[in-house]
């Protein structure tokens, strides 16, 4: 499978938050996020594990009892069932890996 970034639909989350979904094997999905700055995905948790990389700008980041900054560069990964938040740091770009499937967004504005 191909993805061409021209033609991934963009979704608008809400509150400065743009979201194209990649695409999804039998076990895994990849998503790309662009933030505003300051913008927030509000505390939640899922049922998949979740693996990222900041391509730009950076987040403040909570998982579980811990709070960090992460810039350009840096990568994460949230156990299942974690709660976790983000906070773009200036204008913000990542990629997440979800296993198994994620669609779903309760988060979404």
């Amino acid at each position: 499978m191909f993805c061409y970034h021209d033609k991934i639909e963009k979704i608008d989350m809400g509150g400065g938050v743009i979201r194209q979904y990649l695409g999804e094997g039998e076990n895994m999905n990849v998503q790309h996020w662009n933030m505003a700055d300051k913008s927030v995905v509000r505390l939640h948790k899922h049922p998949q594990e979740q693996f990222g990389y900041v391509i730009k700008g950076g987040f403040k980041m909570i998982v579980g009892d811990e709070t960090t900054e992460l810039k350009a560069g840096d990568a994460y990964f949230i156990p299942p069932n974690v709660l976790h938040e983000f906070t773009a740091i200036g204008e913000t770009e990542a990629i997440d890996v979800f296993s198994p499937v994620k669609k779903d967004f309760p988060w979404k504005e």
